[in-house]
């Protein structure tokens, strides 16, 4: 559990090193084409990760259930070495804007592909641990994801000072931690599949089996309440580097440090916090107080957004900048308590054979919220000069999950 800790928090460094650059990136490259345009393309460039997962995370996670747990992981991280490399190269051809963009797409696709293996990780922390222990586990996924989110943020920062400001230094950083990853988890990771269990389906692309897995007593809920929560928060992620330019006229560097700041907040909420509760409090519980405190939070950002068009705006700075960080730590919290008590409940309520399977199908449609989320945040971004529109959505599709609660609890 531990390695595979590690492996996951150095391979997310590289992520959040190159998260917070995509939308200014791509604004480069689409300089005088037309605002809707713009956030569309951007939307795509966020989405087109999320959707490679979509589709591989299944497959990958019933590969796993089939050949095990460490090849799976090891040919993911080195598809991340190879397509942060390429992120790096399309950064820095500005003065070709089309073809800069098309390798930066190309990029994004492999690095999802390469991404849709946290189901696989999910599926190791499954094979260690006993069900009564499984949201605790489940959490450490989630800390590596937010102590990833803290330092990616900050390494990107300090290393666009040492490579002068360079724009292929941050794509070149993430391919470099990548590639330490790949070598830790060559040496160190064991094969943790259970090979006495009933052999895995051959079937890696297989819409039968997904429906198979959706029609599990109360998986299938499940799911949907994670696709959308996963929803709702990414209008919040999309968006959230628009936001503070719009709201606080902050720029590349200061984005670099809010996203570090939702690092550290996953980090403690989920490592921390969460792992206070999990095996004390149940998942089903954890979940519900997840869901009110995003609900919370992201109302919370349509109040900051309002706030900024005022005519008081400027006076009130200090108070919104402080809002802004209370609320957002508040959603951000929401999303740690939600994230492992969804992906134990899958698991605790599924076959011990196919955990690869299901949790790569419950990756699979996080992967789809992930899609759908930054493309509905920006485009409803701009057709408001309040720029409230993707908060109030994300908070009117938590209302539709807050519904669907009361089913996981009568069968719990």
């Amino acid at each position: 559990m531990f390695i595979v800790f590690v492996v996951v928090f150095i391979d997310l460094l590289g992520f959040a090193i190159v998260l917070p650059l995509l939308p200014r990136y791509a604004e480069g490259f689409l300089r005088g084409v037309d605002p809707m345009v713009q956030g569309i393309t951007i939307g795509l460039l966020f989405s087109v990760f999320s959707a490679m997962q979509f589709f591989f995370s299944p497959a990958l996670g019933r590969l796993s259930d089939r050949i095990g747990r460490r090849p799976v992981i090891l040919l993911s991280l080195g598809g991340s070495v190879v397509f942060y490399g390429l992120f790096a190269i399309a950064s820095s051809m500005t003065n070709q804007p089309v073809l800069g963009l098309t390798l930066m797409f190309l990029s994004r696709i492999g690095a999802g592909i390469a991404g849709a293996s946290v189901s696989t990780a999910q599926a190791v922390i499954a094979d260690c641990t006993t069900p009564e222990k499984r949201s605790k586990g489940m959490a450490l996924i989630g800390a590596a994801f937010g102590i990833g989110f803290t330092f990616g943020p900050l390494i990107a920062w300090a290393g666009e000072s040492a490579f002068d400001d360079a724009d292929w230094g941050p794509g070149a950083m993430a391919s470099l931690l990548s590639l330490i990853a790949f070598i830790l988890a060559a040496r160190m990771l064991p094969e943790t599949r259970n090979p006495s269990g009933a052999p895995a389906a051959k079937e890696f692309f297989s819409i039968s089996r997904t429906v198979q897995v959706l029609s599990i007593p109360t998986v299938g809920t499940l799911i949907l309440i994670y696709f959308l929560a996963i929803f709702g928060f990414a209008n919040f992620e999309g968006t959230l580097s628009l936001l503070t330019k719009e709201a606080f006229g902050m720029g590349r560097r200061d984005n670099y440090l809010v996203f570090a700041f939702v690092g550290f907040v996953l980090m403690v909420a989920q490592g921390g916090l969460y792992r206070r509760f999990a095996g004390k409090v149940s998942e089903e519980s954890l979940l519900a107080v997840g869901l009110v405190l995003m609900l919370l939070g992201l109302g919370g950002l349509a109040v900051v957004a309002w706030m900024s068009t005022q005519p008081d705006a400027a006076s009130s700075l200090g108070s919104r900048k402080m809002m802004f960080y209370i609320v957002m730590a508040c959603a951000v919290t929401g999303f740690a308590f939600v994230n492992p008590s969804v992906a134990s409940l899958v698991s605790r309520r599924s076959d011990p054979n196919r955990q690869g399977e299901v949790l790569g199908v419950n990756q699979s449609f996080a992967a789809l919220g992930r899609i759908l989320g930054p493309l509905m945040g920006l485009a409803l971004f701009p057709l408001d000069s309040s720029h409230v529109l993707p908060y109030v959505a994300a908070s009117g599709l938590l209302l539709i999950v807050a519904a669907l609660l009361p089913r996981v609890w009568k069968s719990g």
